[in-house]
């Protein structure tokens, strides 16, 4: 094995913490629901990034390039001034979402460039301009536009011409789990030479100000032999360590603690405040750091002048070893960090396929450094939340929460895999199951676990709902999770010859409670029809799904049913996992077989009256009911497509070795001539021995695949667009009364404020859903084999299996980040500095969705969560062929097990 490897191994059997510290530090802390204790729930402005430099936050801390321990106890991260701002530069700015004219927004230009998933080597690039920072500029212009008009964003402000600013790099290198090695390049890349402060900065954690009798940690400044300042940082609960400053510069000292007098106009706790750094530093007050230099916050100040086209470095060691046993701190670092990185190098040989290109390898580990680099420590005791704004679920008490009353239960302190730490620095549970997914890639264990975690007592809700999201947690995202369960346990057997067998189990049984939870609240009249709200597709529909309808009466929703269809053909495939392994799950195969069939069987007809396949449009609908009356709502969107996931290839093996199983289904399926009628014929043998059971027969199949595949429709030269182009000429419109409701196609931003107004589901690619579909494609090619083919692009006379259209659409989306013949990138559009200048062209931002026409990045900037999809993809069609994945089956059969 590999060194990182050996480091995987060595963490997961607890021989040394490799992953203790990582880069654990928020983006945002400020604006988020656990800091927010004011009576109408408004998150933004509470908390708001004006306040965060002087108020202390409550559950956790935010940073540049930052790293913490585990618990988020100690931090270390990076602030900087060019002495114009107003503020020195300690945390990303951005507009909150009633500031921008497409809702919240960071407004700065960062980059994780690598790290392994031991975090044994990082390295993040921040680019820091050289004039003031137009923070007014940002929040006036932007809230002067209309939804319909493009952000105004850093770049535009001209604030990076002639390449006036600063490229920032932040590398770590580890020595061992506990001796941290730091290193700041600073380049200048303007024509003149330029001013800089560069502020280092070692805190804890407010842990101390909530709770009466807390003990307070400590940094101060110690007495060595040796030539460089050195900080001690001790802590009760974590111990000491020792920061090592190469370079001979003044030490501020201060309290990590709110500056009352500034936000609340009340007396200060101490002397030394939070933003006393701020206070020394850009307004001369040097009275404002503790001279006595102790406290729980300091920063080095390192006064930088850097010619132009030259570079200054820094380092610094963050370690437990105390300075009576070292004499050179720095003697063996550019050893230890060139010795990290060649590992790093090494180790993403073995994970990205050699068969690829240097722009698809480049692409491929920014995407992977994205995932590894947005872990969060994310801390939240909602019964302590609760009590703090003086609620209590159990005592009739004066206030109530604006949110998150019925979580009291939730006590969520771990590291997790976020969407992105500034725009979405809180876990989202379908984001998460698409996020590991890619991060199996280079870390299963971690993967695994994060799975594991949303379905845990302290945070799954007694009824088995799985939490949403902080803002709240009672919402319904896409059940999910077993889907990725399946994808990361046949991943692990794949990779080691066999899979986690006690993981699956766990996950399996804890999901059986979700799985109820939703057939017990979700489905109405009990006919396996469900519905569920906005489902994570935001502004998809006529209305917004997650409000009581303007008509009245009721949503059926094809998205809805489809995501229970799909979630019980990923119970079944799971209990047919442990079934083949263990015995006593043979009568779930067939509890999961029986519901699949059902909630399958009510997407094409529900008994008598309108169902949600379409027999003239060949598409799925959504089918609003009032009353008696029932109509479609005919909206092409990714929710006529969605149904398409809903299939099991069931392997002859399974009937092999339960041979009743087979005649109970038959027998079953016997009962309800209408199941075989309407939908694929689960007792039809296709290749290699294999059965389909699915909603959509071949003939069902060939005419939703014709629409998905169109050009014109769904296929855009990206990925599948989330609402069809049709609609940009033929838009829905519904009319009730006076009143008129319509969606048009909107390639780019939401032109409603629905949902934030941040989001737009109504013709964006996003890469989820188009993973969803990916796996489907391959699930079916198993069953069909290769000589099963479909025209794609449709009408373009070229006929493709089922494998070649899904590698076909993942080339698409791969090709949002790769340059073109043109040299240039779809995913910047029109920005010439990134297309072109040496120092942007190469680097890559995952945005949360793409221009359905022209490919270009939207919405939340770093959301490498579930975009960092395309990593995988990438490496699946690299590592596969059709022939190859036919005999492979689901990743990997259940022949295999079999077979040993």
């Amino acid at each position: 094995m590999s060194a990182e490897q050996n480091r995987l191994e060595d963490d997961r059997k607890r021989k040394g913490l490799w992953k203790k510290w990582g880069p654990y530090l928020s983006e945002r802390q400020w604006g988020t629901v656990r800091e927010d204790y004011s009576p109408n729930g408004d998150a933004w402005n509470y908390f708001t990034h004006d306040q965060a430099r002087s108020r202390a936050y409550r559950w956790g801390e935010d940073g540049l390039a930052g790293i913490c321990d585990d618990r988020q106890l100690l931090c270390f991260a990076l602030a900087l001034w060019n002495g114009k701002d107003s503020i020195i530069k300690e945390r990303l700015f951005g507009l909150n979402n009633s500031e921008g004219n497409h809702g919240e927004d960071v407004k700065e230009y960062y980059f994780y460039l690598d790290s392994t998933p031991t975090h044994s080597y990082m390295k993040y690039l921040y680019k820091y301009p050289q004039s003031a920072y137009p923070y007014a500029d940002l929040v006036e212009t932007n809230r002067k536009r209309t939804r319909n008009e493009f952000e105004y964003e850093l770049i535009d402000t001209g604030i990076f011409d002639q390449d006036r600013y600063f490229d920032v790099f932040v590398e770590y290198a580890k020595a061992d789990p506990e001796d941290l090695l730091i290193k700041i390049s600073v380049f200048n890349r303007g024509p003149q030479t330029a001013d800089l402060h560069a502020l280092p900065t070692l805190w804890y954690r407010n842990t101390w100000s909530w709770r009466p009798n807390s003990p307070k940690p400590s940094v101060r400044r110690v007495e060595w032999e040796g030539a460089t300042p050195v900080v001690s940082a001790s802590h009760p609960g974590l111990g000491t360590r020792w920061l090592y400053i190469e370079s001979k510069v003044p030490l501020l000292f201060t309290e990590n603690e709110t500056n009352n007098r500034r936000i609340f106009g009340t007396p200060d706790a101490s002397p030394y405040v939070k933003d006393a750094i701020d206070e020394y530093l850009v307004h001369g007050r040097l009275e404002a750091v503790n001279p006595a230099q102790v406290g729980t916050k300091v920063a080095s100040c390192h006064q930088l002048r850097i010619a132009p086209g030259q570079s200054a470095i820094l380092r610094f060691r963050l370690s437990d070893i105390d300075p009576q046993r070292v004499k050179e701190p720095f003697q063996d670092f550019e050893e230890i960090f060139a010795s990290r990185l060649t590992e790093a190098n090494e180790f993403y040989s073995e994970v990205i396929p050699s068969v690829l290109d240097a722009d698809h390898t480049n692409v491929t580990r920014q995407a992977l450094a994205g995932m590894l680099w947005s872990k969060q420590f994310y801390f939240y005791d909602v019964d302590q939340w609760l009590h703090e704004r003086g609620t209590d679920p159990f005592h009739a008490l004066p206030h109530t929460a604006p949110r998150n009353y019925q979580w009291h239960h939730m006590y969520n302190g771990d590291v997790i895999s976020m969407p992105d730490k500034w725009e979405y620095p809180w876990y989202a549970a379908w984001d998460l199951a698409f996020q590991v997914v890619t991060l199996g890639l280079v870390d299963v264990d971690f993967a695994k676990k994060q799975l594991e975690l949303v379905l845990r007592e302290r945070y799954l809700h007694p009824n088995g709902q799985i939490p949403a999201y902080e803002w709240n947690f009672s919402d319904v995202n896409p059940p999910v999770h077993a889907w990725a369960l399946l994808f990361l346990y046949r991943l692990d057997r794949l990779k080691h010859g066999r899979g986690d067998l006690p993981w699956l189990r766990s996950c399996f049984n804890k999901l059986l409670l979700n799985f109820t939870w939703w057939v017990n609240r979700k489905d109405r009249f009990g006919r396996n029809v469900f519905e569920g709200g906005f489902l994570g597709l935001d502004n998809i529909g006529v209305f917004d799904r997650s409000a009581e309808l303007p008509t009245g009466g009721y949503l059926e929703q094809a998205d809805g049913t489809a995501w229970m269809a799909l979630y019980a053909h990923q119970m079944l495939e799971g209990a047919i996992e442990l079934a083949m392994l263990e015995e006593g799950h043979a009568d779930m195969v067939l509890k999961f077989l029986e519901h699949a069939a059902l909630i399958t069987s009510s997407l094409i007809r529900l008994g008598q009256g309108i169902g949600m396949w379409d027999e003239d449009d060949g598409v799925f609908y959504d089918v609003l009911r009032t009353g008696d009356r029932a109509q479609p709502l005919k909206v092409r969107s990714m929710v006529s497509l969605l149904p398409v996931c809903a299939a099991t290839v069931l392997e002859p093996q399974v009937f092999e070795k339960y041979p009743e199983l087979d005649q109970r289904f038959e027998r079953f399926l016997d009962e309800r001539p209408e199941l075989r009628k309407e939908c694929h014929d689960p007792m039809r043998v296709g290749a290699g021995g294999r059965r389909l059971f699915a909603v959509l027969d071949e003939t069902k199949l060939r005419r939703v695949l014709s629409k998905m595949l169109d050009e014109n429709e769904f296929l855009s030269r990206y990925g599948l667009r989330s609402v069809s182009r049709y609609h940009k000429s033929h838009p829905y419109i519904l009319r009730i009364g006076s009143d008129e409701y319509s969606v048009h196609y909107l390639p780019a931003e939401s032109d409603t404020g629905m949902f934030g107004g941040d989001s737009n589901w109504r013709g964006p690619v996003w890469f989820p859903v188009n993973a969803v579909l990916i796996r489907a494609l391959l699930n079916y090619h198993t069953y069909y084999g290769t000589d099963f083919t479909v025209e794609c692009p449709t009408g373009s006379g070229q006929r493709m299996n089922l494998y070649r259209v899904a590698e076909e659409i993942a080339v698409r989306l791969s090709s949002i980040f790769l340059r073109g013949k043109d040299g240039r990138r779809p995913v910047y559009g029109g920005t010439v500095k990134f297309q072109e200048d040496k120092y942007w062209r190469d680097l890559i931002l995952f945005y949360e969705y793409f221009h359905g026409d022209n490919g270009a990045g939207l919405g939340a900037s770093h959301q490498t969560g579930w975009t960092g999809l395309v990593a995988r993809t990438i490496h699946l069609f690299a590592t596969t062929t059709s022939e190859e994945f036919l005999q492979l089956g689901k990743i990997a059969s259940v022949a295999d097990i079999e077979r040993g």
